[in-house]
């Protein structure tokens, strides 16, 4: 039986481009992306490429948890269980915003979407046999987390905000694999490289490798043999390389997932 496999962020980019992979690959892979519209978009030119027509799409804006929770809700409907989970969406926002929940939109997009989406599919990871949390992070995470500016509350830098998100999702990997250390479930996190996204161009220019280096990373991690039963690593060209050190430390994994656990707490307590 095909496995199946989630891609957020998966309409464009390295997630689309990992989508085509993984569909070639035979696995069944799940869209997602932020409207239906770009959702459908993609389907079609992801099966096209790919050779597939038995894709699936769900949409859900990471700026709202409630449709974070519709969307968990509407897999669980329909899936009886789910191999692997690749958490890439991700955004780049020079300035400050907030979401409709009033948290900031790089931390909350990046990072605590993905954390509540992750802990909400947990029953559908778990009827898997050997599941795989894939959390894309970045080798520019931050090597320091202040609690007390975690949204660029007294001060805000965005290439900053991007690295403290990239960093709380190298914490939840860790925090996750010890969770689930006596489980069938592993949960790891990698850098990509620096690909040629939109992401990058709007930021820093035309720079970049294909994303297709980007692809090959990721589901390397993501179904590689040689990664089955390992969990708590952080992965950069394909090889555990260690992260920043703050990020091994238990204390600021728990300290990350308790805050994050009440800023969800709402849609959790629903599950």
């Amino acid at each position: 039986m095909s496995k199946q496999v989630l891609i957020t962020g998966s309409t464009d980019g390295i997630g689309r481009q990992a989508a085509i992979d993984l569909a070639k690959k035979n696995y069944n892979v799940i869209v997602h992306g932020r409207i239906d519209e770009s959702v459908n978009q993609a389907l079609e030119e992801i099966q096209q490429a790919s050779g597939r027509n038995d894709l699936r799409g769900f949409s859900g804006d990471f700026e709202s948890l409630g449709q974070v929770k519709q969307l968990a809700d509407k897999l669980k409907d329909e899936l009886d269980h789910l191999d692997i989970l690749i958490n890439n969406a991700g955004i780049f926002q020079k300035e400050r915003r907030l979401t409709q929940d009033n948290y900031e939109k790089t931390f909350q997009v990046n990072y605590l979407a993905h954390y509540l989406l992750t802990l909400l599919l947990m029953p559908l990871l778990r009827k898997s046999n050997g599941a795989r949390v894939v959390n894309v992070s970045s080798m520019v995470h931050s090597t320091a987390i202040d609690f007390d500016n975690l949204q660029g509350e007294q001060n805000f830098v965005g290439s900053k905000a991007y690295g403290i998100s990239k960093l709380c999702n190298v914490l939840f990997a860790y925090k996750l694999a010890r969770e689930t250390e006596n489980e069938n479930t592993t949960s790891n996190c990698l850098h990509p490289g620096v690909i040629s996204t939109k992401l990058l161009k709007q930021n820093y220019g035309d720079i970049g490798s294909a994303v297709q280096e980007g692809s090959d990373n990721i589901v390397y991690v993501a179904t590689s043999d040689a990664v089955e039963g390992v969990s708590g690593k952080y992965f950069v060209n394909q090889m555990p390389q260690s992260s920043a050190t703050v990020s091994y430390e238990p204390a600021v994994q728990d300290k990350l997932w308790e805050i994050s656990e009440q800023m969800v707490a709402g849609y959790l307590d629903e599950a």
